[in-house]
């Protein structure tokens, strides 16, 4: 599946709202992904694809977005189908959340975001990310492993709605002069 990676809009929130309600059991309300498009720190991203056949509609309702008016997407369309905000201060990055639709997990979507987000971040200036991650979520533990990221500590009863621990997550990116780092997509 081929998935283009770019930088989230306001357009993007009706499908960002869908995602992350079907992926996360505490979705962030709307106003706060309004503020991530404001924010100097914020780099909200999202990765679309152009449906198949084989993908069927997709549809997307946001009633504080436009008219409240469903949004249908079908084969042949563009289709975002993956976020990820990472805010990234002085140094460091943070993956602040990252979700992908159920639909389209396992096929590359995640992946493919978190090596743009994390692209721009080094060469921001970025030394260091660091993120949390559900203890029991260990396809995303798999996939942040992959990225160079390791486990440094635990946040006891991080998550609100279960009490599940949080890892912390870091990667350490060397800045060698004159080299780019690039992450294998």
């Amino acid at each position: 599946m081929k998935v283009r990676v770019r930088r989230m809009t306001e357009t993007d929130l009706p499908a960002v709202m869908l995602i992350d309600a079907m992926s996360l059991p505490l979705p962030w309300p709307e106003r706060a992904y309004r503020h991530e498009l404001r924010a100097s720190y914020s780099r909200p991203w999202v990765a679309e694809t152009t449906l198949t056949e084989g993908d069927g509609p997709l549809v997307y309702r946001s009633p504080a977005v436009g008219d409240g008016s469903p949004l249908i997407r079908g084969p042949g369309e563009q289709a975002v189908v993956g976020f990820l905000v990472l805010w990234k201060i002085v140094d460091e990055a943070h993956i602040a959340t990252l979700a992908v639709h159920p639909r389209f997990r396992r096929r590359g979507v995640a992946r493919a975001l978190l090596a743009k987000a994390l692209e721009e971040a080094v060469a921001e200036g970025a030394r260091r990310a660091y993120l949390e991650v559900r203890q029991s979520n260990l396809a995303a533990q798999s996939l942040y492993r992959r990225f160079g990221f390791q486990v440094t500590g635990r946040r006891v009863g991080y998550y609100k709605n279960n009490g599940e621990d949080a890892l912390l997550m870091d990667a350490v990116f060397p800045q060698e002069s004159g080299e780019e780092i690039t992450f294998h997509k």
